[in-house]
């Protein structure tokens, strides 16, 4: 977090969702800053970080000052005179670096909760940059139907003018029709799905789910991947925070053993005396005054001893935790890492094929010419291409949103 060095490469790369060298990567920057500026969560965190801070100025304190008021019902007789009342006050001050060790263990609380934010920060931007990717496949999905749409259209005509000169049948021009009803189904199911989407998307900017979203449409596979710094994930505030809990037991052990010091407390008594009629002499009926010191020892402290085990069983726990989400942290990397390779595997196996079902496409074209065209081989290999195309999208998809993945994992 604030002691990461990266280079300047690694942060071109690792920018808010890898997409800093495109243009599209300006439009998904500012939806992450309205995000993260609007998004209630990171608000809910943010007010709980100011209020665990906040309570270092609670445990700044002394224990309260007694005061106290007593009335003699029958007031006891003495040298100079009878005692009519008493008022005492009196005031415990904790072990030396008591208040300072409250103010370190609430301060490292308030620092393993500033955390919760920086973590809630990197999910949010992985969830807004994944349902971007899918407002993104699902456009670009629909733009593919419409394309084909009207390549079949074409076809039809095709089909009609064969028809109509005895080198086709009307069985052909049905399926091309047919095809086309199912291409527009398509579409208008990826329409709702797109909108179903975009309400989640909006939710997560925590704004009104009906504002239409702007798509960037120049998505594309880069030429290359950039190198990935698998030590940052040490650095992953998920980690940082059970670090920071460690911490705060710790601190907690040292307050333990501030707390189990003795207490001391200073006051003063003052009692107002009557004066004696009957008698005449010094001090008669002269107030008593009378300073005091008291010590409070915790004698029987069975309780700080068990506080020490349970913040030394505490420690140990949290070290396991710590190692267990490590542990997750780094399948989930290299599983991201591996699916991102397979993406632009996919990616180009889709581009090879798409290339090779055009081609076909050229000559089925080519042979109307001559009169020979078969409308059922069209019908194949421009499902084929739809099929590509379609596989060809989902990879590209599949390469951002694991970028997003390894961007919350090491950014």
């Amino acid at each position: 977090m604030k002691n990461k060095q990266m280079n300047l490469k690694s942060i071109l790369v690792l920018g808010f969702c890898f997409l800093s060298l495109f243009v599209n990567a300006q439009e998904l920057q500012t939806l992450l800053n309205e995000a993260l500026k609007n998004n209630p969560e990171i608000k809910k965190f943010e007010l709980q970080y100011n209020i665990a801070s906040e309570k270092v100025n609670e445990v700044n304190v002394l224990p309260n000052t007694e005061f106290s008021l007593g009335y003699f019902v029958s007031e006891p007789e003495t040298r100079t005179g009878a005692q009519r009342f008493r008022v005492s006050a009196k005031q415990m001050l904790p072990w030396f670096g008591s208040i300072t060790a409250r103010e370190n263990y609430v301060s490292s609380l308030a620092d393993a909760k500033y955390e919760d934010i920086v973590i809630a920060k990197r999910k949010l931007i992985a969830s807004v940059s994944q349902s971007y990717y899918n407002l993104y496949a699902n456009k670009a999905k629909q733009e593919v139907l419409v394309e084909n749409i009207k390549l079949l259209e074409t076809y039809e005509t095709l089909a009609l003018t064969s028809v109509s000169i005895g080198k086709a049948s009307a069985v052909d021009v049905l399926r091309l029709q047919m095809r086309q009803n199912e291409m527009h189904q398509l579409k208008d199911v990826l329409q709702q799905q797109f909108l179903s989407e975009q309400t989640l998307f909006n939710t997560l900017l925590n704004r009104a789910k009906a504002i239409p979203v702007q798509i960037m449409d120049d998505f594309m596979m880069p030429s290359e991947d950039f190198e990935i710094n698998l030590k940052s994930l040490a650095l992953h505030p998920e980690l940082l925070k059970y670090d920071k809990l460690y911490q705060s037991v710790k601190q907690s052990e040292f307050l333990n053993q501030k707390e189990s010091n003795p207490m001391i407390g200073f006051g003063v008594d003052y009692i107002t005396v009557s004066e004696r009629p009957d008698m005449t002499f010094n001090d008669n009926g002269k107030d008593i005054l009378m300073p005091m010191v008291s010590v409070s020892i915790p004698i029987f402290n069975k309780k700080y001893k068990s506080q020490t085990k349970q913040n030394e069983l505490q420690q140990q726990e949290i070290e396991a935790q710590k190692q267990v989400r490590s542990n997750t942290l780094e399948t989930l990397l290299d599983k991201a890492i591996n699916d991102r390779v397979a993406a632009r595997i996919s990616y180009a196996t889709q581009t090879k094929n798409l290339q090779q079902a055009k081609d076909a496409e050229e000559i089925l074209i080519k042979s109307y010419e001559t009169g020979t065209i078969n409308f059922k081989d069209v019908l194949d290999i421009q499902e084929l291409q739809l099929k590509f195309q379609i596989n060809q999208i989902e990879s590209v998809k599949a390469y951002y949103v694991q970028s997003s993945i390894i961007n919350y994992l090491i950014q």
